[in-house]
């Protein structure tokens, strides 16, 4: 089982080492780790940290790809949940409360984009823009239209704290990861979402509750949101709904991918997913950190994914195993001929 997991995830890693080695011959220093006051610090600890709020995204959004289908919503999820949160927060309702609703807030979103898709039948793209176009207008609403400060220490340490020498919101998308492998992986709910993403009406007719499945799955993600969206919150110490969570729909997409995830749905990988999260947040950092012009940032890293999408190709991989069996029937043939 441990040689399948290891070939399936070699080319993210592979991708992940290749990276974090172009960035150090920009920045010496990108491998470097130390321990201060308690925790450890270090770029690739930066990287890490930064990671979470889209390793967050890409858990829940592989399994709603898996199902071939798609949310465009996440990142007004992240808004609209923040924005709960630091309402609470600064009305004086305490953290407990605070949590709790925003968790809610998300479960009530992704509930939202199931019913939509999965009882009513609208298209995931279309059900999920409309959460997305009017997501942000709903965030904004909480806030009424400002940046919601608050100065609880025990809500900022959800963003900016540390446990055992890591930041929290490391151990956050981690416990994240973990819990979701364990649960897909150990039952038979993976194999489900991957039958009902391969085929819904046959997965139906085998017995599978498909209409109940993809609601599920949606809630998962608006849950996997709505985590992200306290962490950001959390980070900044406030509520930002024009600016929270924005395009984080587009690099969550791009982690999934990156990933080796199919577009079509069926079967899925959440590690993988994440490699790809901690991909697109090394390539964001390293740019920085080599010194390349901000004004550059988004088109070296279009290339950048574009060029590890292209690698990890169906058909670039399928040529490189026709001319690798080709290069072993020639060897052979030589040895052969050398042997008479």
């Amino acid at each position: 089982m441990m040689p399948q997991v290891l070939t399936r995830l070699a080319p993210q890693l592979i991708a992940l080492v290749v990276l974090m080695g172009l960035v150090t011959l920009f920045y010496p220093g990108f491998l470097s780790i130390s321990y201060s006051d308690g925790r450890l610090v270090g770029p690739m600890i930066d990287v890490l940290k930064r990671s979470a709020p889209v390793a967050l995204l890409a858990i829940g959004m592989t399994l709603v790809i898996a199902t071939r289908g798609i949310d465009l919503s996440v990142g007004a999820i992240v808004a609209i949940c923040g924005a709960v949160a630091a309402y609470m927060i600064a009305s004086g309702y305490g953290l407990p409360l605070a949590l709790a609703l925003a968790l809610v807030a998300g479960l009530a979103a992704g509930l939202w984009n199931g019913v939509l898709v999965a009882v009513i039948g609208v298209q995931p793209f279309v059900a999920t823009l409309i959460l997305m176009t009017m997501g942000r207008g709903i965030a904004q609403l909480i806030t009424e239209g400002r940046i919601l400060t608050f100065t609880d220490p025990a809500f900022a340490f959800i963003g900016s704290g540390t446990a055992l020498g890591l930041p929290v919101p490391v151990w956050i998308w981690l416990g994240a990861a973990v819990l979701a492998v364990a649960l897909l992986r150990r039952t038979a709910l993976g194999m489900l979402i991957e039958a009902v993403g391969i085929n819904r009406k046959a997965s139906a007719v085998a017995g599978v509750n498909a209409t109940v499945l993809l609601v599920a799955v949606y809630m998962a993600m608006g849950l996997c949101a709505a985590l992200a969206g306290l962490i950001i919150t959390a980070d900044i110490r406030g509520a930002d709904a024009n600016n929270a969570g924005l395009w984080l729909e587009l690099d969550a997409i791009l982690a999934v991918v990156i990933g080796g995830n199919s577009l079509l749905g069926g079967r899925f990988s959440i590690a993988a997913a994440v490699i790809g999260a901690l991909i697109i947040q090394t390539i964001t950092i390293g740019i920085r950190l080599a010194g390349f012009p901000s004004e550059y940032n988004l088109v070296i890293k279009a290339v950048l994914v574009l060029v590890i999408l292209v690698l990890q190709s169906p058909r670039i991989a399928s040529e490189y195993a026709f001319w690798r069996q080709e290069a072993r029937r020639k060897r052979e043939a030589q040895l052969k001929g050398a042997g008479r």
